[in-house]
């Protein structure tokens, strides 16, 4: 059941691919314009190899969305600055990829930078989850560690987002909400499903506050939440599998065996529904 489980999907999310495709327009003469991917993992598409190591990819959102995008501006390029790691601190204070935006420190600084010296087109941007994902283990959730998440997030975002709107007046600037990989404790029995309960709740209060700092900012939100039927818990028959559970292990690597997973990274399925969100959200550039 889960090999025809993976396919719908796929078959869904090819199917909203094609309808998300226009017809291509002409770019702006001179200079190339960029779509530019900033952000944590999921910003470089970042997951597994066969023994477990989580490496960047070219089979991320960005490079789906991408892929879509440049459909429609021709000689439309990609740059891609996330960070596997970054918070929304660490994006503003830098810390976590040290030398990766030298001369500069930190990777909101290294986007400012390009963005003043290219002609960029397109923003994207997911940060935050890895504010709080080391909250949540399988023995629990640490309340302290996810209110601490959550006020640098309340804190860090809107400064990151208005140091990027001064730089691009008049750039779309998309933020993401984010699924809930711990989902995938259900499969453990009573504790396991207690902890994706909870895990269920802090996810739908962190996005709201995502999205509630990217709407102060006017920036729209790609809403993978909803991509990933984050909240719908109805059944699957015969399998007894709720849908949310069951599209978290279709779509990311958090039910595969060791060594592979358990890995928080969506896989290239997962990477292509979170850019059919984006893309749903963007429209016709």
């Amino acid at each position: 059941m889960r090999k025809g489980l993976t396919v719908s999907l796929l078959v869904a999310a090819a199917l909203g691919m094609l309808a998300l495709v226009a017809p291509a327009t002409a770019g702006a003469t001179g200079s190339p314009a960029y779509y530019l991917s900033l952000g944590d993992s999921l910003a470089q598409g970042v997951q597994p190899t066969s023994s477990g190591q989580s490496v960047i990819t070219d089979q991320g959102y960005a490079d789906d969305l991408y892929s879509l995008e440049r459909l429609q501006v021709r000689g439309l390029r990609l740059e891609k600055l996330g960070c596997p790691g970054e918070t929304t601190t660490s994006m503003i204070q830098g810390g976590v990829c040290d030398g990766a935006y030298a001369p500069f420190a930190d990777q909101l600084d290294a986007a400012v930078e390009f963005i003043d010296t290219h002609d960029v087109a397109l923003i994207t941007i997911d940060i935050g989850a890895n504010n709080v994902d080391d909250c949540i283990s399988g023995s629990g959730i640490s309340i302290p560690c996810i209110a601490g998440g959550f006020a640098e997030a309340q804190s860090d975002l809107p400064t990151i987002l208005a140091k990027l709107r001064a730089a691009a007046p008049g750039v779309p600037i998309v933020g993401m909400s984010y699924y809930d990989p711990f989902l995938a404790a259900w499969l453990q029995g009573p504790a396991g499903q207690a902890l994706a309960a909870q895990s269920l709740q802090l996810t739908i209060a962190y996005n709201g506050l995502l999205e509630a700092l990217y709407g102060a900012a006017s920036a729209p939100v790609a809403d993978v939440e909803s991509a990933f039927q984050t909240r719908n818990q109805s059944t699957i028959p015969i399998v007894q599998l709720p849908v949310d559970v069951a599209a978290v292990c279709t779509l990311t690597w958090m039910c595969a065996p060791a060594p592979v997973g358990p890995n928080i990274h969506a896989n290239a399925l997962g990477y292509w529904v979170m850019a059919s969100a984006f893309a749903k959200t963007i429209g016709k550039l």
